[in-house]
């Protein structure tokens, strides 16, 4: 076999978003770009905020001596204190600029700490539904991911059920707030019921179990939401996180981890961090972005936008039968499915053009994922295609 056999067999079970983002692209070819609605890739349609282009503009126009030269394997200094001064304001207390590595996006991030805290055979709780490359990035390191289900009617924590998993293999537990591919975010008194429930463990037998929050959307809240800072609330926590989403930067892959400084363990997590971020390959972030992120820390793109999306989706495919949970947040919409095989609701959807992902591809299945991260235009052009899709699938449709 040409390939590592393990490769040939994750392949195959990969990631259902870009196999039927691909799917999108064959069938843009054989009927034009207007008459397909893709609804798979979270792959933001916005341009970065004006801000971005001016500091990107004003930098070509008068470079700074070196900046394309290495740097610290943990990122410039400024960069990181910037960073961590952002962090400090949001959770209300002080994060040193030491806690902070500048990393290549958060699927970066979420490898450093991987490689960094797991022991072979050791386990990480993931919460279905689930973004479907948590498991091969544990597996990368030698980890065991364990799944563990959310509330299935308000995908909400179920502290019960991640307490039941928790065995002497646990290692880290990692969520996602705003969630992908639910939209919800989880309120501050559940974080905190977690992270008691940890301490408690800590604190009876030694056991360190770290949360890792997966923060990619923390910035796109809708109605007033508020994303709560992780850090007072789970004192074993690091935040991963990248500037894809809320500034609009996907092909950049500029993100960062930062460790929370009421952990007793921070020091040492840091310095074994800084040598994984190197020896995985990633070396540093690039140069170029952390000198540009730096200043735009309090920046977003527009979430109204992304919100006027999600009320017409919401309001429309809710009056066309399908049920969903409102999102509160990032730019997901996952309703329960009409057919009893996802998957195969999926391909019926394919029929009307619209493309989706099926809830499978997330742990999750009799569901389905809708990202509105699109033109309105195209979402407007979509709905009779839903309207014959709900009908043929015998929802009422009002």
């Amino acid at each position: 076999m040409a390939i590592a056999m393990k490769i040939a067999s994750q392949i195959s079970k990969s990631s259902w978003i870009r196999r039927m983002f691909e799917e999108g692209e064959r069938l843009r070819q054989e009927f034009g770009n207007e008459s397909i609605y893709d609804f798979t890739l979270g792959n933001p349609d916005v341009e970065p905020p004006e801000s971005f282009s001016r500091e990107l503009l004003e930098l070509a126009r008068n470079p700074l001596p070196g900046m394309h030269r290495y740097m610290n394997n943990a990122g410039y200094a400024e960069t990181r204190s910037a960073v961590a001064t952002k962090i400090s304001k949001d959770a209300g207390l002080a994060v040193p600029a030491d806690n902070i590595i500048m990393t290549c996006g958060a699927g970066g991030a979420l490898n450093v700490v991987l490689k960094t805290i797991l022991n072979p055979g050791e386990e990480v709780i993931i919460l279905a539904p689930f973004f479907v490359e948590y498991k091969f990035y544990i597996d990368n390191h030698g980890g065991v991911p364990v799944e563990v289900w959310t509330n299935r009617d308000t995908f909400q924590l179920d502290i019960d059920a991640i307490e039941n998993a928790i065995t002497a293999k646990t290692r880290a537990i990692i969520i996602c707030s705003p969630n992908n591919p639910t939209g919800v975010i989880y309120p501050a008194e559940s974080l905190k019921q977690l992270g008691d429930v940890l301490k408690k463990i800590h604190e009876r037998t030694g056991h360190l179990i770290y949360v890792i929050s997966d923060e990619p959307y923390a910035r796109i809240a809708f109605d007033g939401n508020h994303v709560p800072n992780i850090f007072p609330l789970v004192e074993s926590s690091i935040i991963v996180t990248s500037h894809s989403k809320d500034l609009a930067l996907p092909g950049e892959r500029i993100g960062y981890l930062a460790a929370n400084p009421r952990m007793a363990t921070a020091g040492q997590f840091m310095e074994g961090a800084v040598f994984s971020n190197r020896v995985l390959g990633f070396v540093n972030a690039p140069a170029l972005m952390q000198r540009l992120v730096a200043k735009l820390q309090d920046e977003s793109v527009d979430i109204a936008a992304y919100q006027s999306k999600r009320d017409l989706l919401v309001r429309e495919l809710s009056g066309m039968g399908f049920e969903m949970v409102k999102p509160d947040g990032a730019f997901y919409i996952f309703p329960k499915s009409p057919l009893a095989d996802d998957v195969e609701f999926v391909k019926l959807a394919q029929k009307h053009h619209i493309l989706l992902v099926p809830g499978a591809g997330f742990g999750a299945p009799g569901f389905f994922r809708i990202a509105y991260c699109f033109d309105m235009g195209m979402i407007e052009r979509s709905l009779p295609a839903w309207r014959a899709l709900a009908k043929e699938v015998g929802l009422k449709v009002r």
